[in-house]
């Protein structure tokens, strides 16, 4: 099994930036994709970053081009890093990895874009 915990969450104005980081522990080397989803306000939890094993890395379109996934090769960290921020980008951000079939999710972290 793998374990997963966000941090780097908090309040940042619009137009600023923010990281996000999230560290896994347990099956790592099981691990073949990772990545972010988020659930705003109302609405239904969404995949926003994905990254290969081989590093190949997808985006949703809302987060395309201002935001950027990677993790290190270990696969025990995973990170976002956030610019340009939105309201929009209010969200709670949770990480996940799969591996053997399945997936684990962390426990999810705000994040609020506000003035």
């Amino acid at each position: 099994q793998v374990q997963l915990v966000e941090s780097g969450g908090g309040l940042v104005q619009p137009g600023g930036s923010l990281r996000l980081s999230c560290a896994a522990s347990g099956n790592t080397f099981s691990i073949y994709t990772m990545g972010w989803y988020r659930q705003r306000p109302g609405k239904q939890r969404g995949v926003i970053a994905t990254i290969t094993q081989s590093g190949a890395t997808d985006y949703s379109d809302p987060v395309k081009g201002r935001f950027t996934v990677s993790r290190d090769n270990a696969k025990t960290a995973l990170f976002l890093q956030m610019n340009e921020l939105k309201l929009e980008d209010t969200a709670v951000y949770y990480c996940f990895a799969a591996y053997n079939g399945t997936a684990s999710w962390g426990q999810g972290i705000q994040v609020t874009v506000s003035s």
